[in-house]
C-alpha cells in the first residue's frame, strides 16, 4: 500500500507485534512506531546484575499458545528459544516453603497431595471436601459479574482462596481475588465451572490432559525475553521514534493527525491509520476529543504497581531446589514471589560465580511498600529469602526495577467493558486499540492482540483502496 502510513503509538510488545504484522504484510504500508520513553520494550527489559544479563521484567512466554513463540521464530530467535530447567514451584506459608500440589490456578486437583503439602489446615481440607454437597452457580450465570474469590470460596472455602488462588493471581496481576473477574482474570477456573458441578473433578481432568500432552507450559529466550522487542524493531519497514510522546489525536477529513512535542513547539505527524498500543490513561487522553464514551470506559480500568528485586549471591555448593516459591498475602511478607533465575533458566549467570534470584514486591493497594528506597526493598527481599530458604552470604549485587502502574486490573465486569470498547472503536475502521489492558496481560496475549489490531487496520486500508475511484 504505497503512500499509506500507519502510526503505532507505543513501543511495548503489543505495539511492536502490530508493527511487525503491518510491516511484513504483502501490501505493507509505511509503519512508524512512536514511543514516549527512551527505549522500546515496555515491560520487557534485559539488564545486567553482577555483570550477567537477566530479565528484569517479564521473563517467560506462554508456550501453550502459538503467537509469541511464532513471532520469536519469525524475527530470527527460533534457535534461542528454550524451556525452564525446572517448573517445580512451592508456596511459602504457615512457616515453611511447601511443595505446590497439582492445581489449576489454585483449584486443587488432588486433596491427598494438598494434605501432604501442609499448605492448608485440616479444617481447610475438610471444607474443600464438602464441595459435592454445596450449591453451585446456576447454569448460564455471568462469570464476568462475579469475582474469582466469590466462586472459589463458595465451592472450596476461604483457605483455598487465601493460600493457593491468591498467590497465583498475585503473580499475574498483582491484584486480589475478591475484585478480579472470574471470566476475565481466571479463564482457567471459569472453564472448570463450565465443565461440570465439581471444580476439583474438572481440575483433575485438566491436569491429566496437560500431563498427557507433555508440552512445556513456558518458554524463554537465551539472553532474555527482552531480546524479543529488539529483534522485532529490526524488522525492515519499521521506523522507531523514541522520546516521542503523543499528546493529542485528531481526525481530519480523511487522515489522522497526531500532536507531539511541547505545547509551544508542537510537532505534527499525519497517518492514514492509527493503532493505540498504550496503557488506558494515555489512550483515553488521545480519544477524549472525538470518542469521550470510549475514554470514560478506558479510565475505569485501574492498574497496580510492582517492583522486581534482582539479587546476586555467591553460587552455593547446593543450589536451591525448584524454580522458586509464591507467597500468600495473608502471611504478611514483603515479597510476593521469588524465582531462582539461575536454576530455572540454565543461561542465567552462566560463566559467572553468581546465583541470580529475583523477588517480586507489590500488590494492588500496597503503594506504601513500593515507596521505600531501593536499599530498603533489597534488604527486605534479602531478609525474606533468608527466613524462607536460608539463602545467605555476601550479596554480590542488587537491582530494583520499578514497574509503576504496569499491571491492568481485570475487575468484575472487565470483559463487558472491553466488549463495549471494542464495539465503539469499530466506528473508526482506521483506528485500533490493543495491549495488556484488554484480553490478557501475558506476552502471548499481547502479541495476539497487536496482530489482531494490525489485521483489522490492513483490512480497512485494502477496502478503502478498492473503493477509491
Amino acid at each position: 500500500m504505497a503512500g499509506r502510513r500507519v502510526v503505532v503509538v507505543g513501543g511495548g510488545i503489543a505495539g511492536l507485534a502490530a508493527a511487525h504484522a503491518l510491516a511484513t504484510a504483502a501490501d505493507a504500508p509505511e509503519v512508524v512506531v512512536l514511543e514516549g520513553a527512551d527505549r522500546i520494550g515496555g515491560k520487557l527489559r534485559v539488564d545486567e546484575v553482577a555483570g550477567a544479563p537477566v530479565d528484569v521484567g517479564a521473563e517467560s512466554i506462554l508456550n501453550t499458545r502459538p503467537e509469541a513463540v511464532a513471532l520469536a521464530q519469525a524475527v530470527g530467535l527460533g534457535d534461542q528459544l528454550l524451556h525452564p530447567a525446572t517448573l517445580s514451584a512451592a508456596i511459602w506459608t504457615r512457616g515453611a516453603v511447601r511443595s505446590m500440589p497439582p492445581t489449576v490456578l489454585g483449584v486443587p486437583a488432588d486433596l491427598t497431595a494438598l494434605a501432604r503439602s501442609g499448605i492448608v489446615s485440616s479444617r481447610g481440607l475438610a471444607r474443600a471436601g464438602l464441595e459435592s454437597v454445596l450449591p453451585r452457580l446456576r447454569p448460564g450465570a455471568d462469570l464476568d459479574a462475579v469475582s474469582v474469590a466469590a466462586v472459589v470460596s463458595r465451592r472450596l472455602g476461604g483457605e483455598i482462596v487465601d493460600r493457593l488462588v491468591e498467590p497465583l493471581l498475585g503473580g499475574v496481576y498483582a491484584g486480589h481475588a475478591n475484585r478480579l473477574s472470574l471470566r476475565a482474570a481466571a479463564p482457567q477456573i471459569a472453564a472448570l465451572v463450565a465443565a461440570g458441578p465439581s471444580l476439583q473433578a474438572a481440575a483433575r481432568a485438566t491436569r491429566r490432559r496437560v500431563d498427557t500432552e507433555q508440552k512445556p507450559v513456558f518458554a524463554g529466550i537465551r539472553g532474555g525475553v527482552g531480546r524479543l522487542t529488539t529483534a522485532i524493531a529490526a524488522t525492515p519497514g519499521i521506523e522507531i521514534r523514541l522520546g516521542s510522546p503523543v499528546r493529542e489525536l485528531h481526525r481530519d477529513v480523511d487522515r489522522w493527525r497526531l500532536v507531539l512535542g511541547s505545547v509551544p513547539d508542537p510537532q505534527i505527524v499525519e497517518a492514514d491509520a492509527v493503532v493505540l498500543a498504550t496503557p488506558t490513561a494515555p489512550s483515553a487522553r488521545m480519544l477524549a476529543d472525538f470518542a469521550p464514551h470510549v475514554a470514560d470506559e478506558l479510565r475505569r480500568i485501574e492498574y497496580a504497581s510492582m517492583a522486581v528485586v534482582t539479587l546476586a549471591y555467591p553460587r552455593p555448593e547446593q543450589l536451591p531446589t525448584g524454580s522458586g516459591f509464591l507467597v500468600p498475602p495473608v502471611d504478611g511478607r514483603v515479597i510476593k514471589a521469588a524465582t531462582y533465575s539461575g536454576v530455572k533458566w540454565d543461561w542465567v549467570g552462566q560463566g559467572t560465580d553468581a546465583l541470580l534470584v529475583r523477588a517480586s514486591i507489590g500488590r494492588r493497594g500496597e503503594e506504601q511498600v513500593l515507596q521505600r528506597e531501593d536499599g530498603e526493598l533489597i534488604d527486605a527481599a534479602v531478609g525474606d529469602l533468608r527466613e524462607a530458604v536460608g539463602l545467605d552470604g555476601r550479596l554480590l549485587d542488587g537491582r530494583v526495577t520499578r514497574w509503576g502502574g504496569a499491571l491492568p486490573q481485570y475487575d468484575i465486569g472487565h470483559r463487558g467493558r472491553v466488549e463495549r470498547i471494542r464495539a465503539a472503536v469499530t466506528a473508526w475502521p482506521l483506528l485500533e486499540v490493543c495491549g495488556a489492558a484488554y484480553d490478557g496481560v501475558g506476552i502471548a496475549a499481547c502479541v495476539a492482540d497487536g496482530t489482531r489490531a494490525a489485521g483489522r487496520v490492513l483490512a480497512a486500508l485494502r477496502a478503502q483502496r478498492t473503493m477509491a475511484p
